[in-house]
């Protein structure tokens, strides 16, 4: 065997004895001759992608076979067309679930562990199931942070502050008074006008009289930091802070490149090389973005016409339509009023061929439109309003809200509501300034799109999981119409507010992936 083939089966035994999995010599050599030839970065994308797919079937041993590994293989074959979908609409129903195994310390996708698929009518386990889920999922962020990890001898600075996690049936279980404590728990109110931190070990009253606050919107239902000391069954908190934040690098080096997003393919879409190279050569793509569309009013579609005529010769990839589609409160004539401002829109589009042919239109609902309740996440506009519009534009895709888009290697998630709003007035401590980056910050530290108690903010209990952020996005879409135009970077996740389209001075936004930048526009008079 040369000495090149002897690496390449050196690096594919390792990492199957990374993942537990002992290789068989006929199944090295299969392996061996088949991802010889391919250059190195596309061996570890292959070798990932075949992991995956052993790690679905049924097996009996850890010991590994060449019938496995040669069934794999055909699995990675027969998707690796639907793996390089340069876009695709990823509706909130449809997104994959995953559950975090705290002995594993991997997240494993719900069918694997026999779990039922989840129900808009889902049991009460599920409702505690879903703040359980939010717990784990930022335990394990939080407790693997430089500030909670054990010193390393020699790469840990000496004099480094490290400090130590506990959790609520700790401080219970203690007697004496306890200082410097700190605690990752929810914030509850169990008893009227009494705030108490709970996990997944028990509840704590809580003495918020010397509390100091972090940067960020602190509600009830927020999971928090609180530091401060334990007396007479009281956690008197000094400071409340937030989970440390972590970019999406960060999580993908421990879990490796699995899909959490969503979408055609088994692996994420930035271990394919070819959508990397096709992302970097179509510099001109462009995701336009326009909140509080109103078709029952002239003077919007009058505007919608004045932008297609100043991009129809050079069509965007994608123009996104939020909601509320109709001006009036909804009442008896509401998806006739919408059903009547598609058909005007859709005659509107056929007028300029280049973007009825290029362009792909994607319409994202707000709890104010036709069709089910406030209640996230918010369907697809149904059917009987949108048909008339699809069959004369083909490219239109009515989604659900929030919803997700992956274009090339590149996530994004649109979520409509005025959700700010929202947060600060169910925030423990009113925000005084720089609200957007208060707010962004508090969102992504919660890895939820809506931090809320679900009184204020209602939650399908057993669809949450859509409404996660983690690993964060490339770009996150908050079209808040109670919110001023934002641009907000954190962890290099770009979060924005397009504005109001139609309560506003016609202001949307453009993205362009080839270099993660936005363009706050509007249309002139």
């Amino acid at each position: 065997m040369a000495a090149s083939d002897q690496r390449v089966k050196s690096t594919i035994i390792s990492a199957f004895k990374m993942h537990g999995f002992t290789l068989r010599s006929d199944a090295s050599g299969y392996l061996t001759e088949i991802l010889g030839p391919v250059n190195e970065v596309e061996r570890e994308d292959w070798i990932d992608r075949i992991l995956e797919a052993i790690q679905k079937q049924t097996l009996t041993s850890n010991i590994i076979d060449a019938d496995i590994v040669e069934e794999a293989v055909k699995e990675c074959d027969t998707g690796d067309d639907e793996s390089d979908q340069v876009l695709s609409v990823i509706d909130a129903f449809s997104v994959p679930r995953f559950i975090y195994n705290s002995e594993r310390k991997k997240f494993i996708k719900a069918e694997e562990l026999g779990l039922p698929p989840p129900t808009l009518l889902s049991s009460a386990n599920d409702k505690a199931e879903l703040f359980r889920e939010r717990y784990k999922v930022l335990y394990q962020r939080t407790s693997r942070h430089k500030l909670f990890t054990p010193p390393i001898p020699g790469l840990d600075e000496v004099n480094a502050k490290k400090f130590q996690l506990r959790n609520v049936e700790y401080l219970l279980g203690c007697t004496a008074k306890l200082k410097e404590i700190i605690v990752l728990g929810m914030i509850t109110q169990l008893k009227e006008r009494k705030y108490f931190l709970e996990d997944l070990t028990g509840a704590v009253e809580l003495d918020l009289t010397e509390a100091k606050f972090h940067t960020g919107l602190f509600t009830e239902n927020s999971f928090v930091l609180a530091e401060g000391w334990y007396e007479d069954e009281v956690f008197h908190v000094t400071a409340f802070g937030f989970p440390p934040l972590e970019a999406a690098k960060t999580t993908r080096a421990y879990y490796g490149n699995t899909n959490f997003f969503g979408g055609p393919s088994a692996l994420c879409a930035k271990a394919s090389t070819k959508l990397q190279e096709l992302e970097q050569k179509n510099e001109d793509a462009a995701f336009m973005f326009l909140s509080d569309v109103w078709l029952d009013q002239e003077k919007v579609l009058h505007k919608l016409e004045t932008l297609f005529i100043g991009y129809q010769e050079n069509p965007p990839t994608c123009i996104v339509l939020c909601g509320t589609f109709c001006s009036k409160p909804y009442g008896l004539s509401h998806s006739s009023d919408v059903k009547a401002g598609l058909n005007n829109l859709a005659r509107m589009i056929l007028r300029f061929p280049h973007i009825h042919r290029q362009t792909k239109f994607v319409f994202v609902p707000s709890s104010s439109d036709v069709g089910f309740g406030k209640i996230l996440p918010r369907p697809a506009l149904p059917s009987i309003v949108t048909e008339d519009f699809v069959r004369k534009v083909p490219n239109a895709i009515f989604t659900s809200n929030p919803c997700r888009i992956q274009y090339c290697t590149q996530e994004i998630v649109i979520f409509r509501e005025d959700i700010v709003k929202k947060m600060c007035r169910n925030s423990l401590k009113c925000p005084t300034s720089d609200i957007p980056t208060q707010f962004v910050k508090s969102i992504l530290a919660q890895g939820n799109l809506s931090p809320l108690p679900l009184a204020v903010s209602p939650v399908y209990w057993s669809h949450d999981h859509a409404l996660r952020l983690y690993p964060v996005p490339d770009l996150v879409v908050f079209a808040d119409q109670l919110a001023e135009p934002y641009q907000v970077n954190q962890i290099d996740c770009l979060c924005i507010n397009p504005g109001s389209f139609a309560c506003g001075d016609f202001s949307f936004g453009v993205y362009y992936p080839s270099n993660k930048t936005v363009d706050d526009c509007k249309v002139e008079e």
